[in-house]
């Protein structure tokens, strides 16, 4: 049963009413592609229209490559998930636990109780966060100076801890670190490395953190979502430039079809295309709960223009496995349980149903993170993915 009749009209009917400017989404099985589509526009105050090679910032969707990143090397012992992470910065060789602030403001600070590990770092875990969801967090970063996120300087990732590393689940920048192990462990540049090991063997052509000429003219525009209701076009932001580093944790840029290609891979058990990325047991340790009892992926917004709160099942068990979130249960849209997802700040969503064997991906550009109207249509996207495939 073909897939794009009725996925077609439920994307176009979310572009016509301008619920989003515009919408790439894809979705594969075993066999193959399934279904891949594009509607509306690149930006609302221009005429060229969405195409399925537009170019995205997918933001957190680089955590997933990062994760597979730090487990190819697990696999060849220049890693491991339960030791003490090499101590290549005090920050996470003598961690600090933020506790307050005194009478006077200054923040107060003790040393953790136990190490940081790389399944920490992996299932957020560690103690660190995200300013946008934490306001004590927002607080310490104004009382130290810290630079931004963006500025790509390492000392933007210097945070202490919230909480003592195992204790819960707070999602953060946790995969900045994980980057930064990589290039550590590899000897390599953390663009260079996904370049080589992971973009070249997987054909992802339009994936990377600086973006040619060619692609930023094929760049979706990030569009703010109004207390209306209305979408207002942003400018395209400057090009990227050399930084200290390259964080692990968001800024590549990508198309749906390439990242369907990393998703293929991961839904293949490390292989795709003859690419050999990771074992299957490696692919199948990831997708599973490595947080326990743990409950994870719910959000308080502290930043309202940045992103919503965050509850994607609301009511469901939510865990984390090694890089991705986790539906202990399965979701009101198809998907089973086991099935790993996550999203980027800018709206982009994918899953991947290992039981169905089925995984999908829907990217639009629009601020805040779990913008209602997306959530829905991602929703209506899934289902409508699932009611293509044969039956279970």
């Amino acid at each position: 049963m073909t897939a794009r009749p009725q996925v077609d009209a439920v994307l176009r009917q979310a572009t016509e009413s301008r619920e989003v400017p515009g919408v790439v989404a894809m979705a594969a099985t075993e066999r193959g592609l399934l279904y891949e589509g594009a509607f509306g526009r690149r930006a609302l105050d221009q005429p060229e229209p969405m195409t399925l090679d537009s170019v995205f910032r997918i933001a957190s969707m680089t955590k997933a490559i990062t994760s597979v990143a730090a487990m190819q090397l697990v696999e060849q012992g220049k890693l491991a998930l339960e030791a003490p992470v090499p101590d290549i910065d005090p920050t996470l060789g003598a961690p600090q636990v933020l506790e307050g602030f005194d009478a006077a403001g200054a923040p107060r600070l003790r040393p953790a109780k136990r190490p940081i590990t790389l399944r920490h770092l992996l299932t957020h875990t560690a103690g660190f966060g995200y300013d946008m969801w934490d306001a004590t967090l927002g607080r310490y970063l104004q009382t130290a100076g810290l630079p931004a996120r963006g500025t790509g300087r390492v000392a933007s990732i210097r945070m202490p801890l919230l909480f003592d590393p195992g204790e819960r689940w707070e999602y953060g920048i946790n995969t900045d670190w994980v980057g930064r192990l990589v290039e550590a462990a590899s000897g390599r540049p953390l663009d260079a490395y996904f370049r080589d090991r992971i973009f070249a063997p997987l054909g992802m052509v339009d994936s990377g953190y600086v973006t040619t000429d060619a692609q930023r003219a094929r760049r979706a525009r990030l569009h703010h979502r109004q207390a209306d209701g209305s979408l207002l076009p942003q400018p395209l932001e400057p090009p990227a430039t050399a930084a200290e580093f390259w964080s692990g944790g968001g800024p590549l840029y990508s198309t749906g079809r390439d990242y369907l290609q990393f998703l293929q891979m991961l839904l293949h058990g490390g292989t795709w295309n003859g690419a050999p990325l990771l074992r299957p047991e490696t692919v199948a340790l990831m997708a599973q709960n490595h947080t326990g009892a743990i409950p994870a992926g719910v959000l308080r917004t502290a930043l309202p223009a940045m992103s919503c709160d965050v509850d994607l099942f609301p009511g469901a068990r939510i865990r984390w496995g090694l890089g991705y979130m986790l539906n202990l249960d399965p979701g009101p849209n198809g998907r089973s349980a086991g099935t790993v997802s996550w999203g980027g700040i800018f709206n982009t969503y994918y899953w991947l149903d290992p039981v169905r064997r089925v995984t999908g991906l829907i990217m639009t550009q629009i601020l805040p993170f779990a913008d209602p109207r997306v959530l829905a249509l991602y929703g209506r996207f899934e289902r409508a993915i699932y009611e293509a495939l044969p039956a279970a």
